[in-house]
């Protein structure tokens, strides 16, 4: 099955659309191939702002409409307490919520942006996707990330070159209580990175200490910033390290 079949035998369908590669192109493909099609997105603390200014501008350039649904993803306990499955947890809150809103809206199915790279041995999250009857046409049509980014990129859409960006509960370990202030200091983090310069990297947070992961062509900008670096992110850490061993 390609795209184009998915789109004949699915015409009206709603996006789950958070503005990154995937669903952006998902979204995309709707529209082009003939789907009567709308985009949700979930605004919640787990979520930057760009990405949102991101998802706007996208749905914008294309010319679909999204309804933007603004939720307390910190409303459940589960998803508070941070366990290692906490991704399950998170995504019955957010898409039992964003179906309500699609059938509000006239939609029954409803498909998010997972693709043939994913692993689902290592994605919670999927199974609630599988509970809830979300379908995954990326996955299904057997499109990997890097087709995704080439499609998008012929189809002339901003995100193709987009680095990953997982949501910003990802920064703070398993099993350490999730926390509006804690998402807060994150996002600050990581927007003063981007504005000097950063790009695809992540502070993590691991108890009091804000701990850098960076791409290894990357350390040239961060040792010429280090300073400026180590003040501003000591604001909201006891402590910053670099960790050498990822990215």
């Amino acid at each position: 099955m390609d795209l184009k079949e998915f789109f004949r035998e699915h015409n009206e369908v709603a996006v789950a659309f958070s503005g990154g590669v995937d669903s952006s192109y998902l979204l995309y493909a709707a529209a082009e191939n003939g789907a009567r099609v709308k985009g949700y997105y979930a605004k919640t603390l787990f979520q930057p702002e760009f990405e949102f200014e991101d998802a706007k501008r996208l749905a914008a350039s294309i010319g679909v409409g999204i309804r933007v649904l603004h939720l307390d993803a910190l409303s459940d306990a589960d998803v508070v307490r941070n366990p290692s499955n906490r991704c399950y947890y998170c995504k019955k809150v957010i898409f039992s919520n964003l179906l309500r809103a699609a059938r509000e809206d006239g939609f029954e199915v409803m498909l998010d942006g997972t693709n043939a790279s994913d692993d689902a041995s290592d994605r919670p999250g999927m199974k609630a996707l599988e509970e809830m009857r979300v379908l995954s046409p990326l996955r299904l049509c057997g499109l990997a990330k890097s087709d995704i980014r080439r499609l998008s990129k012929e189809a002339g859409l901003f995100t193709w070159d987009k680095p990953s960006y997982a949501c910003l509960a990802t920064r703070i370990r398993t099993g350490e209580e999730i926390t509006a202030e804690k998402l807060r200091t994150t996002e600050e983090a990581e927007e003063y990175l981007f504005s000097l310069g950063f790009t695809d990297f992540r502070v993590r947070m691991n108890g009091g200490e804000g701990r850098l992961e960076l791409k290894a062509d990357q350390i040239p900008l961060l040792m010429e910033n280090r300073e400026m670096i180590v003040s501003e992110l000591k604001r909201h850490y006891g402590r910053v390290t670099l960790n050498l061993e990822a990215r």
